[in-house]
């Protein structure tokens, strides 16, 4: 189940990213949602919102590396729940979808396009929506097994008493 998702984010996210190529000039804009979200061509040479720009290369080793960490110690570093094992399929999709646009183009497409008013998103791509969803279910499934194991293991908690009969 989990490889079935880390493949069908790859494809979703190639498949999306090839489409966008065929359809697009480079930062050609469509509106689908005129004033809030439109799809625009964008080439990225960095990581997130464009930092470390023309970096690809480093970027490129270094997602194979995060890559590899994450699968040789999965379960030390996400433990093995169902909401690690989620997170580690976002986190393996996203990271590979990206990364093989760097090896393929030495770039990676972008296009989902959100503004409002003046304020303006860096445009991202499913490999990016898949990223930020594993880090958030994994800060998620961290932050409740910690409070979990707090509860478990709190000295002053009292454990209700059976009723007595009467």
């Amino acid at each position: 189940m989990m490889w079935a998702l880390v493949l069908s984010i790859v494809v979703l996210d190639q498949i999306t990213k090839s489409l966008v190529i065929l359809s697009f000039a480079l930062n050609e804009s469509r509106p689908v949602i005129p004033g809030l979200f439109h799809f625009t061509y964008v080439r990225n040479t960095g990581a997130a919102w464009g930092m470390f720009g023309g970096f690809n290369a480093w970027l490129a080793f270094f997602s194979a590396v995060v890559l590899c960490v994450l699968i040789l110690f999965r379960r030390s570093l996400l433990g093995n729940g169902p909401l690690a094992r989620w997170s580690f399929a976002l986190l393996v999709g996203g990271i590979l979808g990206n990364c093989l646009d760097r090896v393929r183009w030495f770039y990676v497409v972008d296009f989902l396009d959100f503004f409002w008013k003046e304020s303006h998103f860096p445009a991202f791509n499913i490999a990016d929506s898949a990223i930020f969803c594993g880090v958030c279910l994994l800060f998620f499934s961290s932050w409740s097994q910690s409070h979990q194991w707090q509860r478990d293991s709190d000295p002053m908690k009292v454990e209700p008493s059976p009723p007595s009969a009467g």
